[in-house]
């Protein structure tokens, strides 16, 4: 998991790349951690070319349903518009983990507020609740 800190106006797509590159998945065993994972789960937020070729460069599956409007587009256009992006329904319903982890989160005010001036202190604070939340049985 890796966490990156952001001013609050600022989309979650454009640090789509950074989240990606800070990524460790431990090996079972010894051997230094895996970069990169073998599938990513996203919202309809993250369905943009550029991210589609950035995890297909790097051979990671995408699991990110497709807006309507770009699925329209993509019919308006014919057979230019190529074909839709493959999607699995299956694996998707597992991004719900990810959410109700965000929604733990948010149960801590200080998290949920942004009471923290500074960026470091809010990184803190976050780490340490997923910490907590991960050490709790």
């Amino acid at each position: 998991m890796s966490l990156v800190v952001t001013a609050g106006q600022a989309g979650d797509a454009p640090q789509f790349e950074t989240v990606m590159n800070a990524i460790r998945v431990p090996r079972q065993g010894s051997g230094r951690p895996r970069q990169r994972p073998r599938r990513v789960l996203g919202d309809k937020a993250y369905s943009s070319r550029a991210i589609r070729s950035w995890l297909r460069r790097r051979g990671i599956r995408a699991t990110i349903p497709q807006p309507r409007d770009q699925q329209e587009h993509r019919l308006r256009r014919g057979s230019h518009g190529g074909r839709p992006p493959a999607f699995d329904p299956v694996a998707y319903r597992q991004r719900n983990i990810a959410e109700r982890c965000i929604n733990r989160l948010k149960q801590w005010r200080g998290l949920a507020m942004r009471t923290d001036k500074l960026a470091v202190h809010y990184q803190a604070a976050l780490t340490l609740a997923g910490i907590l939340l991960w050490a709790k049985p």
